[in-house]
């Protein structure tokens, strides 16, 4: 794989029991991610301190949480979390791809 360029389906990986994550690019100030999960799986609702997030579902449909406010989110939903508002993923309705970023100190 490059390092300045990559392919989305090639870092799509499922497991039973956690949803997996693949960073696709790691650097000083961004982090690009994959997240997939099973239909059920979810993501602990948690907040970054110094870090705002976005997550864009792919493929699939999940039920997103940031602040107060849940929906259900499915391919091209984009979801952003500012720093410090807790935020995750109440449960995957079905196999799931989302990618996350988010900016790094």
């Amino acid at each position: 794989m490059s390092e300045f360029f990559s392919t989305v389906a090639d870092r799509v990986a499922f497991a039973d029991g956690k949803y997996t994550k693949a960073d696709l690019a790691r650097g000083t100030h961004l982090l690009a991610g994959l997240n997939c999960f099973e239909p059920g799986q979810s993501q602990a609702v948690h907040a970054h301190g110094g870090a705002d997030k976005f997550y864009l579902v792919l493929e699939g449909k999940a039920r997103m949480r940031v602040g107060e406010e849940e929906r259900d989110a499915g391919p091209g939903t984009l979801v952003w979390a500012p720093a410090g508002v807790p935020h995750g993923v109440v449960t995957a309705h079905e196999r799931s791809v989302i990618l996350v970023g988010m900016t790094l100190g």
